[in-house]
This record gives C-alpha cells, structure tokens and sequence, in this order.
C-alpha cells in the first residue's frame, strides 16, 4: 500500500472514531434525559454500528494479518 494511500486511511479512520464517540455521547445524552425517542435512538444505534463496522475494516486494511 502507498504512504499516501495508508494517509488518506488514517485521516478516514480517526474521522470515524471520532464520529462514534460524538454518536456514543449522543446516545447516552439522550438515554439520560428519559426524553429518548426509540426510533431515533435505534437510528443513532444502528449508525453507530456501521461506523464500528467501517472502523474494523479499514483497520484491518492498515493491519493486515501477520501469519506466524
């Protein structure tokens, strides 16, 4: 993989981390209050999980497999 390929990887991957821990706090806010729309909590949720999703991806992609 290129430097600047590897780069773009990193910048896509800390915008994602930063993004699920903006929706965790989100969620959690909003649990809190006791004024949680389901359906947008469910929304927020299922977000939150592709974003894990995406995150393990391009991690894998920048940490390939080391075979032993």
């Amino acid at each position: 993989m290129e430097s600047e390929e590897i780069r773009e990887l990193r910048a896509v991957l800390g915008r994602l981390k930063q993004e699920h821990r903006d929706l965790d706090s989100a969620i959690n806010a909003l649990e809190e209050s006791g004024r949680a729309d389901a359906l947008q909590l469910k929304r927020l949720k299922k977000k939150k999980l592709f974003l894990k999703d995406e995150i393990i991806r391009i991690e894998d992609e920048l940490l390939p497999d080391i075979i032993a």
